[in-house]
């Protein structure tokens, strides 16, 4: 007959040898207090009651490591309202204890040492249930987002720790033992050094920040009472242990008061920042509905009230207005909190202000198509910021955003209206486009103006230092296509590099590709890890992107400080990397799952994360499918293993030698030009 142990099996087993064991050393607690009445020797050795003990540790240990260390969840709120509920329940038990020994202070019974003696074996054991659960909940806490380093440290923690259990075998206490002092001491240390590790805190929102200094300092409040509760006890207690003589206990006191701390603090100092994290997901939103505005069937005047809600909403705006000039026509009015009368009084105020200063466009040469902030005097409005709204190369428009408060704009705000006000003029731009070649013959000029738009989505130079060079090559198939590439300086020696690849070709593809490129240059900017940014771009296209489609991607972290390179790709083409160290190329099959393909809590399962160390003279070569899966007559496809060799032979070449040979073979395999697929490739060498 073959017994398997299931999780719930191990979990009642341990939970029953638990109750077993009090039960064990509640009666000899029982005996001791009856032979020292009657004058007996029971002959009974302390070291059994001090193992019973250590074992009643280990098992509790062992059912909460199987009933909470092992369950898949990563509710932070609901694992601190678990440790709540049960510190909870322990209150309550203690403090009708106590009230019971109020109740009946100076009768017989209350002197009665057995009926202490019980009181006191449930208290104690009603503690460490509470102190093993906390631990098992802590233990989650520090180790999300572990790295090897944390493991480590926490692996030898624990280890000491359960060690310490057994410590009470020696018969010595704290105040006498310099041993006991000194493992103590060491066991403090660390606790503090882990209690350091709040990584969690940061994916908290700020509703859940208050949450969890509530419920955290409610089980701070337990600790101590606890604390003193046990402590108080053990100086009366007839047993044969002492509780603040026991390593294991007074560690675990000190474990978990400092990391409950340590969290109150951190929550506390963190919930500023909790409204910037929410704020900047708010943006990213907001520039994914005015990116998807053409693909719903809005209008020209819905897409102007979007841009106008959404710019309010990221500068704090009081006040705010879109006018679009219209041929022989009276400008397009678009106004939030103002009325007619008050918005001509204002324009004039702000043509009348005498601080203004022009804000040059980057992108832009022509000085109309500037910036500008103006600061107003004798108004209840001080600031007022003036973008234009381009379409078709053309100004259309302005949009006016106004405050109650003087210097009311700073860059940050500048930067996120540019980008709105970008974006929005594209939607229009888009839109019109589109209404125009359902409308007549006109299709091919106005797909390449969309194709013009659209290249301007790809950036013209791509950031790097001077430990590598990096050079990229993309053409579509159609006029438009749906391959993405881009970079992004994180640091002085940090760098992000993106390469993506919509399903599908043409007009829609490209749609999507310029929300993918919002996506990135929102999340980019939080420094978030190779994994977290896929996450994140996940949930915020699977908002948009309509259920048959969906977005390949790549996502590189180079440090050239560590020499380093964090990578993750959600279903897209394995890199093809050369080691100058092996002489040879091979491809990266870390796993993945396309960004929209699955659009829920489990997408981040099916996301691997990789760190290498690159050294001088390797090659990385990031590309899309459509140039592995490029065909001949013969319907062979050009393949894995000629890029590989492309590369092994012309790896001492630069960059761009090395895109124009593979481009160039390619071209020759395919015996044509004419492309079934956007041709996509970055290639980076580090030096």
């Amino acid at each position: 007959m073959n017994l398997k142990l299931t999780t719930k099996s191990i979990s009642r087993l341990s939970l029953i040898l638990g109750i077993l064991l009090w039960l064990s050393i509640a009666s000899i607690d029982f005996l001791q207090v009856w032979a020292e009445r009657s004058g007996v020797n029971l002959g009974l050795s302390e070291q059994v009651p001090r193992l019973l003990l250590d074992l009643f540790f280990i098992s509790f240990i062992i059912y909460y490591r199987v009933r909470i260390g092992k369950a898949e969840t990563s509710n932070f709120i609901d694992l601190l309202w678990r440790v709540f509920a049960i510190g909870l329940v322990t209150t309550i038990v203690s403090l009708a204890i106590e009230l019971f020994y109020n109740t009946i202070a100076g009768t017989a019974l209350a002197g009665n040492t057995m009926f202490r003696t019980l009181f006191d074996n449930i208290n104690f054991a009603a503690v460490i249930v509470f102190l093993i659960s906390t631990f098992t909940v802590w233990k989650k806490l520090v180790l999300y987002q572990k790295s090897r380093r944390l493991v480590v440290l926490w692996n030898v923690f624990e280890a000491m720790l359960m060690a310490s259990i057994f410590f009470n075998f020696t018969g010595e206490v704290l105040e006498d033992n310099v041993v006991f002092k000194i493992l103590f001491g060491v066991l403090a240390l660390m606790a503090l050094i882990l209690s350091a590790n709040m990584k969690w805190v940061a994916y908290l929102n700020f509703k859940q920040k208050w949450k969890s200094i509530l419920l955290i300092l409610l089980v701070t409040i337990y600790l101590i009472y606890f604390f003193r509760l046990i402590y108080v006890a053990s100086q009366d207690i007839l047993g044969f242990f002492n509780s603040i003589d026991n390593l294991f206990i007074i560690s675990l006191f000190t474990f978990l008061l400092s990391y409950s701390i340590f969290s109150l603090l951190v929550i506390l100092f963190n919930l500023p920042t909790s409204s910037v994290f929410e704020r900047k997901l708010e943006e990213a939103i907001n520039f994914q509905r005015l990116s998807q505005s053409i693909q719903q069937g809005e209008n020209e005047n819905q897409i102007f009230d979007i841009l106008l809600n959404s710019a309010m909403s990221a500068v704090y705006a009081d006040v705010g207005w879109i006018e679009i000039e219209k041929l022989d026509e009276d400008p397009l009015l678009r106004s939030r909190n103002i009325s007619r009368v008050n918005l001509i009084e204002a324009k004039k105020q702000i043509d009348q202000g005498k601080h203004k200063r022009l804000l040059k466009n980057p992108l832009e040469k022509a000085s109309d198509e500037d910036r500008i902030l103006v600061t107003i005097k004798k108004s209840n409005f001080r600031s007022a910021l003036i973008i234009p709204l381009k379409v078709q190369n053309k100004i259309a428009g302005h949009m006016y955003l106004i405050k109650e408060v003087s210097d009311g704009f700073n860059k940050e705000m500048i930067n996120i209206i540019n980008t709105f006000a970008s974006q929005a003029s594209i939607s229009i731009e888009n839109f019109r486009l589109l209404g125009e070649a359902l409308e007549n013959e006109r299709y091919k000029e106005e797909i390449n103006i969309a194709k013009s738009v659209q290249r301007a989505l790809i950036p013209d130079k791509l950031d790097h230092d001077e430990r590598f060079e990096i050079h990229a090559f993309t053409e579509a198939a159609a006029e438009v296509g749906g391959d993405y590439y881009d970079t992004f300086q994180l640091e002085e020696h940090k760098f992000a590099i993106v390469i993506g690849d919509v399903s599908g070709n043409g007009t829609s593809a490209a749609f999507h590709m310029s929300q993918m490129k919002g996506i990135f240059q929102s999340l980019v900017q939080l420094d978030l890890s190779a994994k977290e940014f896929l996450i994140n771009a996940n949930t915020a296209l699977s908002r948009c992107l309509e259920r048959t489609s969906f977005i390949t991607l790549s996502y590189f972290i180079i440090d050239t400080d560590e020499r380093t390179i964090e990578f993750s790709r959600a279903g897209h083409c394995p890199t093809l990397y050369y080691s100058k160290k092996k002489k040879s190329a091979q491809f990266f099959q870390n796993k993945g799952l396309g960004l929209g393909i699955l659009r829920n809590d489990k997408f981040g399962d099916f996301i691997e994360v990789n760190r290498m160390k690159f050294e001088k003279d390797d090659i990385a070569v990031l590309y899309t499918d459509g140039i592995s899966e490029a065909a001949n007559s013969k319907k062979e496809e050009f393949g894995y293993d000629r890029m590989q060799t492309l590369l092994d032979q012309n790896a001492h070449y630069d960059p761009i030698m090395i895109q124009k040979i593979f481009i160039s073979k390619l071209y020759e395999f395919c015996g044509h030009k004419d492309l079934n697929d956007d041709y996509t490739m970055v290639v980076i060498k580090f030096k």
